[in-house]
């Protein structure tokens, strides 16, 4: 059974360049911010270990013992999934950003579209070539359905969003609680059709477990050609898999996003009592939550489907709650924040999209065993210093590079791509 990672999830739908201050561009430049170093956070376990201990301590190469373990609860609690949710929101709402800019010059969803379709292109390119944890493809995908609702009206939207999220949320524990239940449940006196369910189950983990001792040579000891011809000739479903397996989050997500920016939450329009209400209440019981099945997953052994059921059977809920709450609350702080810091995370978040394939390709050349060859070699929580190392890194440059030009490097590129002709970049 293959394991996705939040991967990213950084497919930022960013507006024309403009200033930051106190303005809803600006807050939202400063969430994706955030949210772009929240997802390295995510992902380092996917880039400096198998793919599969993303999600299941067995599959790491170094020791993983009790304080790795409650490592693994806190960026349960914290950051997984919630980074994802906060760019799917954003994404919806930069999709609906870009729409009344383009209906504003007379064009309409195509433009969109052409976009979208380049997006995809990206992560393919991404995908194949630089890491196998993309989720721009399915960005891609997931924004040219959302088109589909771009002129229904916001409450609609968020309506339809919630609804959608909630029957997924209900989807993904049909398909995957029972699984747990059936591996981890003694059941001496079980049917011979659940015994079976469960060798089946067995069997399906180590065949996963397998290939991540492949990659784990690969990664340790291959060349660059061997990690891709490995991952084009035995991953090249992934795609497919991570469109199921996220499409009925990302989709309903998004359009959550676009009601939320036409109700105002990123420009201020809200009252602010009731975000900062919303917000904490979200936060603070989404979080409660989260934490309960964190430490019920981790007292049962953190075991293979039992850390399955808990990222994608039991959490989505909670995980709404505290998405949800952490927009709130950062668009209101990203709405105030200034100094030093806060024009640092807002520069990251408007070269959003390049920090996050920059980051792929740096912690393919810090990892792999054809370049800085660590892939393996680090503990939990030594991998959590080259984060912030990599944090250090993308605020240095991205406030820098946009202090000279107009535009990240990819996102002038996908602009040039999207509008077929060569903006300027330099300012």
């Amino acid at each position: 059974m293959t394991t996705y990672t939040d991967e990213a999830a950084a497919a930022v739908d960013q507006p024309e360049p403009v200033a930051v201050a106190g303005n809803r561009i600006g807050s939202l430049d400063f969430i994706r911010g955030i949210a772009v170093m929240g997802i390295l956070a995510a992902n380092i376990v996917a880039f400096g270990q198998p793919f599969q201990a993303y999600m299941f301590p067995g599959a790491f190469t170094t020791p993983h013992g009790e304080a790795e373990n409650w490592m693994w609860v806190a960026q349960f609690v914290a950051i997984d999934g919630k980074m994802r949710g906060l760019f799917s929101l954003l994404f919806g709402a930069g999709l609906y950003l870009f729409m009344e800019k383009a209906w504003e010059r007379g064009a309409g969803r195509g433009l969109q579209a052409r976009r979208l379709l380049f997006l995809g292109i990206f992560g393919l390119i991404h995908f194949f070539l630089i890491w196998r944890g993309d989720i721009l493809f399915l960005y891609a995908c997931a924004g040219l359905a959302a088109l589909l609702f771009i002129r229904l009206s916001a409450k609609r939207q968020m309506v339809l969003g919630v609804v959608g999220y909630i029957g997924g949320a209900i989807l993904y524990g049909i398909f995957t609680i029972p699984l747990q239940f059936v591996a981890d449940t003694p059941q001496d006196d079980a049917p011979a059709a659940v015994v079976e369910m469960r060798e089946g189950l067995e069997k399906g983990k180590r065949v996963d477990l397998a290939d991540a001792a492949v990659e784990d040579r690969l990664h340790e000891t291959g060349s660059y050609a061997d990690i891709v011809s490995h991952r084009a000739s035995e991953h090249w479903d992934d795609l497919a898999a991570t469109l199921f397996l996220f499409a009925f989050e990302t989709l309903p997500l998004m359009l959550i996003g676009m009601a939320l920016y036409r109700f105002g939450l990123f420009d201020g329009r809200m009252d602010r009592r009731k975000v900062l209400l919303w917000g904490w209440a979200g936060l603070i019981v989404g979080g409660a939550l989260t934490l309960w099945i964190a430490i019920a997953t981790k007292n049962a052994g953190l075991t293979y489907y039992g850390t399955l059921a808990a990222f994608s059977g039991w959490s989505p809920i909670p995980r709404l709650l505290m998405t949800l709450g952490l927009a709130a609350l950062l668009a209101l702080w990203g709405a105030r924040a200034s100094g030093w810091l806060a024009e640092r995370v807002s520069a990251a978040g408007r070269a959003a999209f390049t920090n996050y394939l920059g980051t792929s390709v740096v912690m393919m050349l810090v990892f792999d065993g054809w370049a800085g060859g660590l892939f393996g070699d680090l503990t939990r929580g030594q991998l959590y210093l080259v984060v912030l190392a990599a944090w250090a890194l993308m605020l240095a440059w991205s406030n820098s590079w946009l202090a000279r030009y107009r535009y990240g490097p990819l996102e002038w590129l996908w602009r040039c791509l999207t509008y077929g002709k060569r903006f300027a970049l330099r300012r």
